[in-house]
C-alpha cells in the first residue's frame, strides 16, 4: 500500500485514509492566523473561545450549519439560516439572533479574512453561557452564543471518489432524536466514523432502526439505478441543502428521481452511488463494504451532477457585499 507522512509527527499513512485527516496533516498555513467571530467580537484564532460554562462545552448544547463560499458567493445562505434558526426555536434557545445580524456576522468575517472563494465556514449558535455547571437550560440566563469559524477549505473528499463501510450505529430515530434538528451532540455520527477510521476508509454508511440506508456518517447518500436518481426518504437522515439542490437540479435537466426506502443490497448493486454535502459536494462511492460499485469509477450522471451543482451552487448563492463602496 502506497503512504503518504504526517508533517507534524513523521508517521507514515495509507493512501487511502481519509482525506478529511490527510487534510487536518497538512492545514493550509492560511489558517494559521484567520480571525473568528464569537459573540460579538472577531478575535484572532488563538484568542477564539467561549466559556467553560458555555452550553456547547457543558452538554453540545447548540446548532450549527456549514457554508461554502462560490467566487463571491454564498450556497443557499437563506436555507442555512432558516434551518438553523428552526433548529434553535425546537430547543427553545432564549434570544436567537436575527437573520441579518447573522448574515452581517459572516459577511464581517469573511472580509477580516480576504474570503472570497474556496472557503468554508462553520456556524455555530450555543444556547450561551450558564450560570453553573448542569444540563438545565433554567442556568442559561444571559442568552446565545454566535460563533463564524471562516477557514480556507477544499471539499474534504476528491472527486474521484471513496470506499465506505456499513456502520453497526444505527442513525437516531425521530423517536429518539430527530435528525432535521442540526444540533451539535454527533456522537452517533462519531461513532460510526470512528467504525470507518479502523477500517481504514472514508466513511461509514449508517442504517436506520428498520435496516434502510439513511446517510453516512457525514453526507447524504444518491444512487443511480438504469438512469434513475434515488435516495432515502429524510425520515432518520438530515434533509440536507445539498441533497435539495440535486433534486431541483435533476427535476430542472429532466433526470428522473425518487425518494424511497433503499437497502444495502440496493446499493452494493447501483450503477452509481454518491454523496452530498456542503463539506464535500458530490463525491462518488466506488467500493462498499469491499464490494467494487459498477466498474469501480466515477459514473457519467455523477460527473454531469458534479458540474451542474457547483454551477447552480454560484447562481443560486448570495452576494458577499462589496466593501469598497
Amino acid at each position: 500500500m502506497r503512504t503518504c507522512t504526517d508533517t507534524q509527527s513523521g508517521r507514515a499513512l495509507p493512501e487511502n485514509l481519509n482525506y478529511e485527516l490527510r487534510i487536518m496533516s497538512h492545514p493550509d498555513p492560511r489558517n494559521a492566523n484567520i480571525m473568528v467571530y464569537v459573540n460579538g467580537e472577531i478575535v484572532p484564532r488563538k484568542d477564539a473561545k467561549v466559556s467553560v460554562f458555555d452550553s456547547v462545552v457543558q452538554g453540545g448544547d447548540a446548532v450549527w450549519e456549514g457554508l461554502r463560499v462560490y467566487k463571491g458567493r454564498i450556497a443557499a445562505l437563506d436555507g442555512h439560516l432558516r434551518r438553523m434558526q428552526n433548529s434553535a426555536k425546537t430547543l427553545a434557545f432564549e434570544g436567537v439572533p436575527s437573520s441579518d445580524e447573522i448574515r452581517t456576522a459572516i459577511f464581517d468575517t469573511l472580509h477580516a479574512n480576504g474570503m472570497t472563494d474556496d472557503a468554508h465556514i462553520r456556524l455555530t449558535l450555543t444556547r450561551g453561557e450558564k450560570v453553573t455547571s448542569g444540563m438545565n437550560p433554567r442556568f442559561n440566563q444571559s442568552g446565545c452564543c454566535l460563533i463564524v469559524l471562516a477557514e480556507w477549505k477544499p471539499p474534504v473528499y476528491s472527486d474521484d471518489g471513496i470506499k465506505v463501510i456499513t456502520s453497526s450505529i444505527r442513525r437516531n430515530t425521530t423517536q429518539c432524536l430527530d435528525s432535521k434538528i442540526h444540533h451539535n451532540n454527533l456522537l452517533n455520527n462519531i461513532l460510526a466514523s470512528i467504525e470507518a477510521n479502523v477500517a481504514s476508509v472514508d466513511a461509514a454508511v449508517m442504517l436506520d432502526v428498520h435496516g434502510f440506508v439513511s446517510e453516512t456518517n457525514d453526507t447524504n447518500i444518491f444512487l443511480v439505478h438504469d438512469g434513475v436518481l434515488l435516495t432515502p426518504f429524510a425520515d432518520s437522515c438530515l434533509p440536507g441543502l445539498t441533497r435539495k439542490m440535486i433534486l431541483e437540479i435533476a427535476e430542472r435537466d429532466g433526470i428522473p428521481s425518487q425518494e424511497k426506502n433503499l437497502s444495502m443490497t440496493e446499493l452494493y448493486t447501483a450503477d452509481e452511488v454518491f454523496t452530498t454535502g456542503t463539506m464535500g459536494e458530490l463525491t462518488p462511492i466506488l467500493m462498499a463494504d469491499g464490494r467494487t460499485i459498477a466498474d469501480g469509477r466515477c459514473g457519467p450522471v455523477t460527473k454531469r451532477l458534479q458540474t451542474l451543482h457547483r454551477d447552480y451552487a454560484f447562481e443560486n448563492g448570495e452576494s458577499l457585499p462589496d466593501y469598497d463602496e
